[in-house]
C-alpha cells in the first residue's frame, strides 16, 4: 500500500506496511538523492564535496562530512556519542560562518558497518530525539568515509530508522515504525 504526502521538499511517496488488521506498522519513504556539492548544501568550502574535512571548533579537532538531504547537515564521527557535549558544541557548529543558512549537526558512532548510533543538534531547535533527514545524511556520510554499508540501521534517542542508499537510483530510502500518537475528528 502507498500514499503521497506533499512536503516542503515536494511530493513524497510513502510505502506502507500493515498488519493483519490493516493497521500501518511501518513507513518507507524515498528521501531523494543526497547533494554533496558545497554550494548545494550550502557550506563555504571549496571543492567538489566535503568529506572528512578537518575543522577546529571550540578547541576540538574534528573531521566533518557535509550532506544536503534538502536541508544542510554536518556529520562528525566519534568514538562515543554519549560523551559529546552536544548542548555546547551543537550551536557553535550550527551558527558557524561557514554555513550561510546554518546547519543541522550530527555526532555519530559506528557500532558496525550496518549499525550507527547518532545524536542531533537540529538547527533552530536544539537537541532533538530524532531527525529523519539527519539519519539519511549520517548513512551517506558513513558510506562516503568508508565506515558504513549502504544499508544500515541508525539508532536515535527517539527510536531506530533503517536506511538504504540505493545504488540503482542514488536515492536514500528511510523506513521506520508507525505509531498512533493522537486521534481526532474534523
Amino acid at each position: 500500500m502507498s500514499m503521497k504526502v506533499e512536503t516542503g521538499n515536494g511530493v513524497l511517496t510513502l510505502g506502507l506496511t500493515t498488519d493483519e488488521n490493516d493497521k500501518v506498522t511501518s513507513v518507507c519513504v524515498n528521501m531523494g538523492r543526497p547533494r554533496l556539492a558545497p554550494k548545494e548544501i550550502p557550506v563555504k568550502i571549496e571543492g567538489d564535496s566535503v568529506i572528512n574535512y578537518p575543522v577546529e571548533l571550540l578547541h576540538h579537532k574534528l573531521l566533518m562530512t557535509c550532506v544536503s538531504m534538502g536541508n544542510p547537515h554536518a556529520v562528525f564521527f566519534c568514538d562515543k556519542v554519549s560523551a559529546v557535549d552536544l548542548g555546547h558544541i551543537g550551536p557553535a557548529i550550527e551558527n558557524h560562518a561557514m554555513f550561510p543558512q546554518r546547519t543541522n549537526v550530527h555526532f555519530a558512532q559506528v557500532n558496525s558497518p550496518s549499525e550507527i548510533t547518532m545524536r542531533t543538534w537540529e538547527r533552530g531547535s536544539g537537541i532533538t530525539l530524532a531527525c529523519g533527514t539527519g539519519a539519511c545524511a549520517v548513512c551517506v556520510a558513513g558510506v562516503l568515509t568508508n565506515q558504513a554499508d549502504r544499508t544500515c540501521t541508525v539508532h536515535l534517542p527517539g527510536g531506530d530508522l533503517d536506511l538504504n542508499w540505493s545504488e540503482a537510483d542514488d536515492c536514500v530510502y528511510m523506513t521506520g515504525p508507525a505509531v498512533e500518537v493522537f486521534s481526532g475528528e474534523i
